[in-house]
């Protein structure tokens, strides 16, 4: 193909290139919103109001969705509507399998007090800030941020990537938890007792106590769902 054809085909691919640049920042947007909580898993999307209040169009906003709902974020419903995927139990097993394998990977290798760890420090006691007001939708948000900075140990792009859309998938399984209390509040001593040893350089005790962190936070999520199956069986 000469130059001039190959130009050409590029400049017919222009605005093919913006809208998914765009549907890429609004998929940000919104995967942002999940990860916080602001919309919660089951409920339905409003492609009017969320077009509007973004300012994007329709095929715009239909990508981003698209995009999240290869991510797991999101589930289209014929002629309902795009939902909020809602987890299942495999889900849980298969995120905190991953997470196990990042997580623990992360800080295997510490050999020194890492040079991030006041940031590390700074979200354990941002928990126990929430923690005391007694918001603890924002100390699940403050451990979540924990595990990220852990993750952020790698050094690597594209791990810290892959754990940003495990982390709107793992807000979506923190839903299924009635009383967020129940299951963030028991964490907030164990973020603590993790620092001890990240601030020694002592890797594999960092990571024998990170493992047997996920291993609890696993099994109290997989017996949640346990019961709130048990609850709708029984409705």
């Amino acid at each position: 193909m000469d130059t001039d054809q190959s130009r050409l085909g590029l400049e017919a691919d222009r605005g093919l290139l913006s809208r998914t640049s765009t549907a890429e920042r609004v998929a940000g947007v919104l995967r942002t919103r999940i990860a916080e909580g602001f919309f919660l898993p089951g409920g339905r999307l409003s492609e009017q109001d969320i077009g509007t209040a973004l300012g994007v169009s329709r095929n715009t906003l239909r990508e981003s969705f698209r995009l999240l709902t290869h991510e797991r974020l999101l589930t289209h419903e014929l002629n309902r509507g795009v939902f909020v995927r809602v987890p299942t139990v495999d889900d849980v097993r298969d995120i905190y399998r991953v997470r196990k394998l990042v997580e623990c990977a992360a800080v295997r290798g510490i050999t020194e007090r890492p040079a991030s760890f006041d940031r590390i420090a700074a979200t354990v006691a941002d928990g126990d800030a929430a923690a005391a007001g007694g918001r603890w939708q924002d100390l699940g948000t403050a451990n979540i941020r924990f595990h990220s900075e852990l993750v952020g140990l790698t050094g690597s792009e594209r791990i810290v990537e892959l754990m940003q859309g495990l982390t709107a998938e793992l807000r979506l399984v923190f839903h299924v938890m009635a009383d967020p209390r129940r299951f963030h509040e028991r964490y907030l001593p164990r973020n603590h007792e993790i620092l001890g040893p990240l601030a020694e350089g002592d890797g594999a005790g960092t990571e024998k106590l990170l493992g047997a962190y996920l291993d609890d936070a696993e099994a109290q999520l997989v017996e949640a769902y346990s019961e709130r199956s048990a609850e709708a069986a029984g409705a």
